[in-house]
């Protein structure tokens, strides 16, 4: 029996309004708090103060702004302004403002304390606002915090950051905490610096850090803050004042201010040691996520305590990476031989310690290493990020010596075992994507000949797709490279793709300069009416498309066109400027023709909004959801891919079948976009009216029968990773995990690697719980360190980061077996993934009896409704299996507190529970079996199948016409005696597909038999319509910019029509058949005669050394496909492909040589 643990009364407010005790919040949510703790600090010292925040969004501080928005009315209960930039520079320039308050007459407060914030490339941009700020000063009852959000691996970035450099070439002081806890401690030590020194002060923020979330310790009284008593401060100050001059600004900062700053962090502990020996004679100083990477490395190579006291260790934490307080590192230096400085990037704290101790006596200046070994060899790279590993690896390479105990040696052999594992190339690569129904599915696409730059947003996608889509600038200069480049290339006009939340932070200035430049270019302005990079965020300044068209026109463009999804959506008297007209997506393709041949600067502005926030705002009620769905009837489809071609949209799954691979919709990822519906196949259907059909036994599953499971101990960290794709609940999976810890009084922290997973990416959820709340741990699951590894998806679930967290007969993996779709399923019609290989991956890292798969997606669809349950049903799955060390009644109370689909995450938990427990019983609630259909048939399955099909398309005489083709070549091929099969199964496969080629005839058939409408109904309940897409050939007109016959929608009364023209199939091929007259329908005709001649001649001369060469042949009609022109381009490609492949057969045909 499972012991419950009396859980803490835990409020989602606690994290701001709690005044002491433990608190879960992350680290975005840490510097709100600062803000909140400042003025309730200032208050109880009876001080006049107000707060103010200014910054512009970008990862890895993308969801700060959110947060403070969400937070509006408790900082304005607590004086606390926000007002984000339009920019990162005119944000630093309102905070330069908050701080001249203090030096006027009419000012309603004392000081004002105020923050900024911004991503590393953000801080560039800003750093003549912000070097002025530093330079002036702050008030002495404001301060300024500089908050960096620091992309060290460029995960969502146009280039790796480091940011230390830039502020000390400003001389602005820079705080780097290790942990969300130094969050708050820092962030409070870092304003009161700011207010004693003069100074605005940097706090670098990387991703490792401010995107963790965890329990933190508040306390009102803590951190205390003391004044200096070593440093006299002059009797003016250092603060910001008028009249003042540069030089006076100049010599204060040099000669008062870092000093002070110095002395301050001296007097507060920023830098202090972490480790001591009695005789200690090797230190190691670190700083940031570094430093508790080397306390885990540490650990990992048994480097205890007593151990480093006998080694003579002495670790050195910096808290204030710039200026080096030189006091505290004389310090740690005294009495030590060497030095390892270990920092990410570029040496920084190691160069200041080198100038620090050059000074000093012989005997006093110990050898310093960092990014040098002994012998100047590399080692501590300048590039990349590093983790535990990396520095486990150093110090072995320098303590070989004294690193002869038991645990160092295995840890030695398995980081030597995972770098072998980790040369293994992965199966496929989880690249992030487009959204489903994203408008740059569409929007940017150019036409044929043409070429586009990209742009910062998420559009830089399509720098991965087939869109003759090239380079990238910074944010703000796109375009402006064309004016460079344009006079010196042949290419005359180019598409520059801008988003509109660059467009109003900086954008519009490279219009500005090409119009100025008079240069011949199109910038196509994607207007989605959210920041979807960072989640979502509205644009600044209410900016609307018409105002947008107007302020460009008055830029001075005159060719502007609008195209919109629903161009009805702008109301009568809507004002454009004259000539602007407003076209369908539909015709992008012929305005973007139009604008390429115009002379000058042309603008189009592509009006659809974003498909994630469409998504958030139907789930808010916000916006209607379309009552109409797509479905695919796969067996019409022919696997050609054109709806992928069309939508580039992942919802398009493939879906493997006995006859080859598919097309279906995923109903829980569709957006509703309904471009899939373009392509060239009358195989879709739209459905008003219909929802995913209710399994029986869908209530709640009652687990009071289950057995309790034995919960694991927490005697050390206990790490869980959870592997996943952006958008489908992973990290919400995590902080359900977080939050039951937290409500059990347990340590925990979490860290989400998301980078671009809102686009269909990777995302690695971190978490590590220990017994008690305040223990000092890394926040990544160090190599094999994982208890349990929860994959949503097994694309990343096999992938490097997250089998190295694996091992073996340890390590319970949880994962989700249904496939989900990734990018090369939309551009590789054929592309199934190998999903028996990563399976495989995976067995091999955690040990076969602890990988768990079971179909969760399928399950969550038909027992809960929606698979973005998925996730919460693996959770069940692995608390029954006994590989989380927390309650059921926590996990239950903390997706109580989530607050969202509270009832259905509960039922997928105990739906879980049940499918660790009896797969037999839970695939029988789902409504499906245990066993998936099997897809791999033996030469005597797939003919008897194909007879049947063959004998519905048109007859028994047909069809048995087609079996003594195949009985033909499979005799020839026996009499080879090479065992093999592999010919006569490529002819079985493909006759039978030329065979039975889809005309109207067979169309109407496969629609009207009964099955497609019973599954229908067994996938959907409701009182649906079936809206069928087709282009009939004798009434579809040309689509005037595709060259296509055009789609029309008909209604339920096709499926009458249909019927009676699948009943009229005998006429097929006879003079009576109008449809025969058609080109496409004597192609078909021909391509049997044609393959079947090429077939006889192949048997003719067919022998064991030439078999495997027939077999490639008779294979390459499997990829004519799809209907009309896209048939026709796929017999193109193959009739020339099988011309080659011929010649060459004869050539080396010893038989054909002796015939002629």
């Amino acid at each position: 029996m499972t012991i419950q643990p009396a859980l803490a009364d835990v409020s989602l407010d606690d994290k701001y309004d709690l005044r002491k005790g433990l608190v879960f919040a992350t680290g975005v949510q840490a510097l709100v708090r600062v803000l909140l703790e400042q003025r309730r600090r200032d208050a109880a010292a009876g001080l006049n103060t107000a707060g103010f925040v200014s910054g512009y969004r970008g990862s890895p501080l993308g969801e700060l702004d959110k947060e403070l928005w969400k937070q509006k009315a408790r900082l304005a209960a607590n004086d606390i302004v926000f007002k984000p930039g339009i920019n990162e520079e005119l944000a630093a320039t309102q905070v330069i403002g908050t701080q001249q308050v203090s030096l006027r007459d009419d000012n309603k407060v004392d000081g004002v304390f105020s923050m900024w914030y911004g991503k590393g490339p953000g801080l560039d941009r800003a750093g003549d606002a912000l070097k002025h700020a530093n330079s002036y000063g702050v008030s002495a009852l404001g301060g300024s915090l500089v908050v960096v959000g620091d992309d060290h691996g460029a995960v969502s970035s146009s280039l790796a950051h480091q940011c230390e450099q830039v502020m000390a070439s400003w001389m602005m002081p820079v705080l780097h905490p290790a942990s969300i806890q130094e969050y708050l401690e820092f962030g409070l030590l870092g304003l009161a610096l700011s207010r004693y020194s003069g100074c605005a002060v940097g706090f670098k923020a990387v991703s490792e850090t401010v995107e963790t979330a965890g329990t933190l310790l508040v306390d009102p009284n803590q951190p205390e803050v003391n004044i200096p008593t070593d440093f006299t401060m002059p009797l003016d100050g250092p603060h910001i004042r008028l009249p003042d001059n540069q030089m006076a600004q100049e010599n204060r900062l040099h000669n008062v201010k870092i000093p002070a700053a110095q002395a301050f962090a001296r007097a507060n502990g920023l830098d202090r040691i972490a480790l001591d020996s009695p005789k200690a004679r090797f230190g190691i100083a670190a700083t940031g996520k570094s430093y508790l990477y080397l306390m885990q490395a540490l650990q990992d190579l048994g480097i205890t305590d007593d151990v480093a006291q006998q080694m003579g260790l002495r670790v050195y934490k910096v808290g204030m990476s710039w200026p080096l307080e030189p006091v505290g590192a004389l310090e740690f230096a005294k009495g030590l031989e060497e030095i390892l400085v270990i920092e990410e990037k570029r040496s920084f704290i190691e160069s200041q310690l080198k100038e620090i101790l050059y000074s000093q006596p012989d005997g006093q200046r110990p050898a310093i290493l960092g990014k040098h070994g002994r012998q100047g060899e590399p080692l501590i790279p300048t590039t990349g990020e590093l983790d535990a590993a990396d520095i486990a690896r150093v110090l072995i390479g320098l303590f070989a010596g004294d690193l002869n105990n038991q645990k160092a040696s295995a840890h030695c052999a398995l980081l030597d075992a995972r770098a072998s594992d980790s040369n293994l190339p992965p199966v496929v690569n989880r690249t992030p994507y487009f959204c489903s129904g994203c408008p740059h599915n569409r929007s940017t696409k150019v036409p044929e000949g043409s070429q586009a730059i990209a742009g910062t947003g998420c559009h830089l996608l399509a720098l991965g797709m087939n869109r003759q889509t090239f380079s990238i600038m910074h944010m703000g200069g796109e375009g402006v490279n064309w004016l460079g480049m344009s006079p010196f290339v042949t290419t005359e006009h180019i598409f520059q793709n801008l988003g509109d939340g660059t467009y109003i932070h900086s954008g519009v200035l490279g219009m500005r300069q090409a119009l100025a430049d008079k240069a011949t270019m199109t910038f196509k302005i994607l207007f989605n009416d959210a920041v979807a990079m960072t989640g979502g965020q509205p644009l600044e300044g209410e900016m609307t498309v018409p105002k947008l068209v107007n302020q460009v026109r008055a830029e001075g463009a005159d060719h502007i066109a609008v195209v919109a999804d629903d161009p009805s959506k702008y109301a009568v008297g809507t004002h454009f400027p004259a000539g602007v007209k407003v076209y369908p997506r539909e015709q992008l393709d012929r305005v973007q023709k139009e604008f390429r041949t115009i002379k000058g600067v042309t603008v189009i502005v592509y009006d659809q909004t974003c498909a994630a926030e469409l998504r958030r705002r139907r789930k808010r009620g916000i916006v209607e959801m379309p009552n109409k769905r797509v479905y695919i009837n796969k067996a019409v489809c022919e696997g050609c891919g054109d709806c992928s071609v069309q939508s580039n949209c992942l919802s398009v799954m493939p879906v493997a079948t006995p006859y080859g691979t598919k097309r279906a919709i995923d109903q829980s990822g569709c957006n509703r976009d309904f471009t899939c519906v373009d392509g060239f196949c009358p195989a879709f259907v739209t459905l008003e009216g219909a929802t995913p059909r209710r399994k029986a036994g869908r209530e709640v599953y009652d687990t009071k029968d289950l057995p309790q499971p034995n919960l694991p101990a927490l005697d050390q960290p206990y790490g869980v990773m959870i592997a996943g794709v952006g958008g489908t609940g992973v990290v919400t999976v995590g902080q359900l995990i977080g939050m039951a810890a937290h409500l059990e009084g347990k340590g925990v922290s979490i860290l989400d690697f998301t980078g671009m997973a809102q686009k269909g990416g990777s995302v690695l959820t971190h978490l590590r719980i220990t017994a008690s709340a305040g223990d000092e741990i890394s926040a990544r699951v160090p190599l094999a360190g994982a208890g349990l590894v929860i994959a949503g998806d097994m694309v990343v679930g096999a992938g490097a980061d997250t089998l190295a967290a694996m091992r073996p007969d340890v390590t319970h993996s949880v994962i989700n077996s249904d496939i989900l779709p990734v990018a090369e399923s939309v551009n590789n019609p054929d592309f199934l993934l190998d999903d028996e290989e990563l399976a495989r991956r995976i067995r091999h890292a955690s040990g076969k009896d602890h990988a768990h798969f079971v179909a969760a997606k399928k399950i969550s669809e038909a027992l809960v409704g929606d698979s973005i349950a998925g996730n919460v049903f693996l959770l069940g799955y692995a608390w029954q299996v006994g590989a989380l060390p927390l309650s059921e009644a926590a996990l239950l109370r903390a997706i109580e507190l989530n607050g969202a689909g509270i009832e259905s995450n509960k039922a997928a938990f105990a739906w879980g529970r049940l499918a660790a427990h009896d797969s037999a019983a839970i695939a029988s609630y789902a409504g499906f079996g245990a066993e998936p259909i099997a897809l791999k048939e033996t030469l005597e399955q797939q003919v008897s199948r194909r007879i049947g099909d063959l004998t519905d398309f048109q007859d028994q005489a047909y069809a048995a016409r087609y079996q003594q083709f195949v009985e033909k070549v499979k005799a020839t091929e026996e009499g080879l005696g090479t065992g093999s099969t592999a010919m006569a199964q490529a002819v079985a496969r493909n006759l039978f597909h030329l065979m039975a080629y889809k005309d109207e005839y067979e169309v109407a058939r496969l629609h009207t038999d009964g099955k497609f409408l019973a599954e229908l109904k067994d996938v959907f309940e409701g009182d649906f319509k079936i809206t069928w897409h087709l282009s009939p050939p004798l009434i579809s007109r040309e689509d005037p910019d595709t060259g296509r016959a055009q789609k029309k929608a008909f209604g339920n009364w096709m499926h009458g029509a249909m019927k009676i023209l699948a009943g009229l199939k005998s006429l097929r091929g006879g003079v009576l058949d109008i449809f025969n007259y058609s080109a496409e329908r004597r192609m078909e005709q021909a391509l049997i005669a044609e393959y079947e001649s090429v077939i006889d001649e192949l048997l003719s001369g067919l022998s064991s050394e030439n078999y495997a060469d027939a077999a490639e042949i008779a294979d390459l009609a499997r990829s004519i496909r799809g209907y009309g022109p896209v048939k026709q381009a796929t017999v193109d490609k193959v009739r020339a492909e099988t011309t080659g492949r011929m010649e060459i057969w004869r050539q080396a045909s010893p038989q054909q040589e002796a015939a002629e």
